[in-house]
């Protein structure tokens, strides 16, 4: 246990009750050995400590962003380059997307409006969203209320009442389909300049997590956002993307999944082909806006990046019947608790996969653990002693990071970057993030330099990212 004086976090929390407001310490900041998290607010580029919490790796220096820069980017940039390394996007990238394309936030979700249950269906979504944690029920509460109780009401054989509440949902997740499509048609059409920047600053975002060598396992990148920003993202980056989907036309979702990659053959050398860089695995945790459930299967349908609606494009052979209703967005509408698994299990089980593993790394970013079926995982994670969770969030509005933090019992296997001075992404990218490509150059330069000098250059800062592995032993 922390005391009052090193972790001001309670102390500021229960401030914040009594008065009723935001606390002026915004950033939070915990890398490499720090005993604790280190609190402190941010104004017109100059920094201050909150609370007698002055770490001891600052020394008589006043923090800045040189000393925040030489204390966070090496740690990174050695954690991106463990033998297993997974990032976990949540709704704040999309955000952070939207608001440098756009100048203002992404859409919001409404709530579920119903003319039959709605004081019911909205009392069982606060319910379920205290056991979770969070503080009150959202659009996707509601509708996961609303689809259990279409199923009692049809093993009840309530057909008018089944009927009646069956069309609303359509309308609800009709509703819900056009305010995913509303966040890509604000950064689709927003001013050339600002677009361009906000999509530069998001393939930096990815290849920074992307830029490994094929003697790494690949990156697996996770994702809770029902959009298509990443798939946007990745291919301005030439990132290659694999995923459980198989085909061109309409792609159809496949859980025998085998590590199915990609090689190329070097120029001259045969019968010994490489891995290709630029590839990482995907994986969409709770669906997208453009899979359909089509009869037992699932599909991806082709839904223009910044669509104004899905419904014109549910109207193609094979597809006929179908509604905003047989959507894949989570929760979905399948009929039974088999199909209900389907294909989220598959999903759950390929993240469980990736981070319960030796020497894996997790990063979040925008992610607020709002999920207990992802917390989960992350908690089971962390029973691994060289595992490392790196969590990233321009700020912690329903306390649920910091509460994991206390929870989850494990601070030396936890980094915290939380705040707009660390966590904002055109700051993260620009000046805390490894570089974005695979960097032997700087490598080689200073050992160069080293064996001319006898020492290392002090502004050479990035771990070699290619030929070292962690502990120092050649990788090729």
């Amino acid at each position: 246990m922390t005391n009052k004086i090193s972790d001001p976090g309670p102390v500021l929390a229960n401030k914040v009750a009594s008065e009723g407001k935001k606390p002026e310490c915004q950033n939070i900041l915990k890398v490499r050995d720090d005993a604790s998290p280190v609190w402190f607010s941010e104004s017109d580029g100059k920094y201050k400590l909150e609370g007698n919490n002055k770490p001891s790796w600052l020394g008589a220096d006043e923090l800045s962003y040189k000393n925040l820069r030489q204390r966070i980017e090496p740690w990174l940039t050695s954690l991106f380059q463990s033998e297993h390394l997974s990032l976990l996007a949540g709704s704040g990238l999309t955000h952070a997307v939207h608001c440098l394309a756009a100048q203002k936030s992404a859409a919001g979700m409404g709530a579920l409006t119903l003319s039959n249950n709605q004081t019911q269906i909205n009392h069982a979504a606060e319910m379920a969203s205290e056991a979770a944690g969070r503080k009150k029920g959202n659009l996707e509460d509601q509708l996961r209320v609303a689809n259990e109780l279409l199923r009692g009401f049809e093993i009840l054989q309530n057909k008018i009442e089944a009927d009646a509440l069956r069309s609303e949902l359509n309308n609800g997740m009709q509703t819900f389909a056009q305010s995913i499509l509303k966040s890509e048609t604000g950064i689709a059409t927003a001013h050339h300049d600002q677009r361009e920047q906000a999509f530069n600053i998001l393939v930096t975002f990815l290849m920074s997590f992307a830029s490994r060598t094929g003697v790494r396992d690949r990156l697996n990148i996770f994702t809770t956002n029902y959009d298509r920003l990443i798939e946007a993202g990745a291919e301005l980056a030439g990132l290659h993307l694999l995923d459980r989907f198989i085909g061109k036309l309409m792609p159809i979702f496949r859980s025998s999944r085998l590590d199915l990659d990609m090689h190329y053959n070097p120029p001259g050398i045969r019968g010994e082909p490489r891995y290709l860089e630029g590839v990482a695995r995907y994986t969409k945790l709770h669906g997208s806006v453009d899979w359909v459930q089509t009869g037992k299967d699932i599909r991806r349908i082709g839904l223009p990046f910044g669509a104004v609606s899905v419904e014109p494009y549910l109207q193609a052979p094979g597809l006929s019947g179908l509604s905003a209703h047989e959507l894949m967005i989570y929760p979905n509408s399948a009929k039974d608790r088999e199909t209900a698994d389907y294909p989220y299990v598959e999903l759950f089980r390929d993240f469980a996969a990736a981070v319960c593993r030796p020497n894996s790394t997790l990063v979040t970013y925008g992610y607020s653990f709002g999920d207990e079926h992802i917390n989960r995982v992350i908690r089971d994670m962390l029973t691994i002693p060289s595992t490392h969770l790196v969590v990233i969030s321009y700020d912690d509005p329903l306390g649920r990071i910091m509460q994991n933090y206390q929870e989850l019992g494990r601070p030396s296997q936890i980094s915290l970057l939380i705040g707009p001075a660390l966590a904002d992404l055109t700051t993260l990218t620009e000046h805390y993030l490894p570089k974005p490509a695979i960097d032997k150059t700087t490598f080689r330069m200073s050992e160069l330099l080293k064996q001319r000098m006898g020492v290392e250059p002090q502004t050479i800062n990035r771990s070699d990212t290619d030929t070292k592995a962690l502990d120092g032993s050649d990788l090729i």
